[in-house]
């Protein structure tokens, strides 16, 4: 089976985030170039192996669709494969491999339904969006958003991120803002702890801070109904500091991760820690900043593509991911990204990842519904 094949040689690439991804990416431009599509290749400013790339057909500037995937996938090394990761294996009708879910199949799935299309078919625009480095934090599509804005390039506004949903249909979902506090205190010997500035004993002032601020957002929940837990979720996630035990510890770096919902200020939070950690008072100097930032996406209820997606669904409606996808990124181009796809993210990251092959070949015929109603049609 065709789809199989395509998916096997996706898989066999590891793109795993911290590996180069220029090898899939000519692989993918290659493929997708034979079949008539424009090639746009947006190299990462600050690795030399990692790229995002935009194919497209059709008449330009005219509203189609957009197909969007990430290519990078998460590691695999410490969790218990049945068989290597890199090489995709057929069991009781799935395919077992690092990306099969996640979203590699997805890959392979527009290959096939795209290659029952003709280049002379397309009267609207097709644009596929192949990203880098989304599984740490939406890094390709972030960099792909900002050249793309001041290029004035216009994009369809429909836009389907291949994402494994089983086939629901998702409009919003939360965003994940990384925050980092660096506590610089004041050296000094154990024995005089009163002539230093302990840093450590400042960060546990702020975590403290950090987890009233926390149990106060578990109490401002906001009426979306489709979200699974309609407050901002509040992580604090490594602290480090010290170099002896005998030394008043002059520096200390506490990390925090948050969750805005849609339709959220991404840095509201954020503002807020830093307003209660001012209020603390503290001797030592505290250094806030914000380290990344994946927005939050809602796309409006009742878009045209969400009329076309129905019909295939698995259920009715329109629901909420409870992960970030390169959504957020591209809504600030004007699209309205749904996300909708073979296989389940309950599977996504773990050992033995799979996808159904039944769900690749249903997908593959939706693909092609989808984009000859959208492309191929007269407007």
């Amino acid at each position: 089976m065709e789809v199989v094949r395509d998916l096997e040689r996706l898989v066999a690439f590891p793109t795993v985030s911290n590996r180069p991804l220029t090898a899939l990416a000519a692989h993918v431009a290659e493929r997708f170039e034979h079949l008539g599509f424009r090639i746009d290749r947006f190299q990462d400013p600050t690795q030399a192996h990692k790229c995002s790339l935009i194919a497209s057909i059709g008449p330009r500037g005219t509203d189609g669709l957009v197909l969007s995937g990430h290519m990078d996938v998460v590691p695999t090394e410490g969790q218990p494969w049945s068989s290597d990761p890199f090489k995709v294996e057929e069991r009781d009708g799935c395919l077992y491999g690092r990306g099969t879910a996640d979203m590699k199949g997805f890959f392979a799935v527009c290959l096939q339904a795209l290659a029952r299309i003709r280049a002379s078919d397309y009267t609207r625009e097709l644009v596929l969006i192949w990203t880098h480095d989304e599984e740490v934090g939406c890094l390709g599509s972030a960099q792909l958003a900002e050249a793309l804005a001041s290029e004035n390039r216009p994009f369809p506004k429909a836009c389907l991120i291949g994402e494994p949903t089983d086939f629901r249909i998702l409009r919003m979902h939360p965003g994940h803002v990384g925050v980092a506090i660096d506590i610089v205190g004041e050296a000094a010997h154990s024995s005089r702890p009163d002539l230093g500035v302990n840093a450590i004993e400042a960060c546990a002032d702020i975590i403290a801070t950090a987890r009233d601020l926390a149990r106060d957002l578990e109490t401002e929940t906001l009426d979306l109904p489709e979200v699974e837990r309609p407050w901002v979720a509040f992580n604090i996630g490594t602290v480090s500091g010290g170099s002896a035990i005998n030394i008043v510890p002059d520096a200390c770096r506490l990390e925090i991760g948050y969750r805005p919902l849609p339709g959220m200020a991404p840095h509201a939070v954020y503002d807020r820690l830093v307003q209660r950690i001012s209020d603390l008072g503290l001797s030592a100097e505290i250094r806030a900043q914000v380290l990344r930032t994946t927005p939050a996406l809602l796309t409006r209820e009742g878009t045209p593509l969400q009329h076309l997606l129905e019909p295939h669904a698995s259920h009715p409606g329109c629901g909420a991911a409870t992960f970030a996808t390169d959504g957020g990124n591209l809504a600030q181009l004007g699209i309205e990204p749904l996300i909708f796809g073979p296989g389940s993210i309950n599977v996504a990251h773990q050992a033995d990842e799979y996808v159904p092959i039944d769900q690749l070949v249903t997908a593959i015929d939706v693909i092609e519904d989808v984009v000859r109603t959208r492309c191929c049609s007269r407007p």
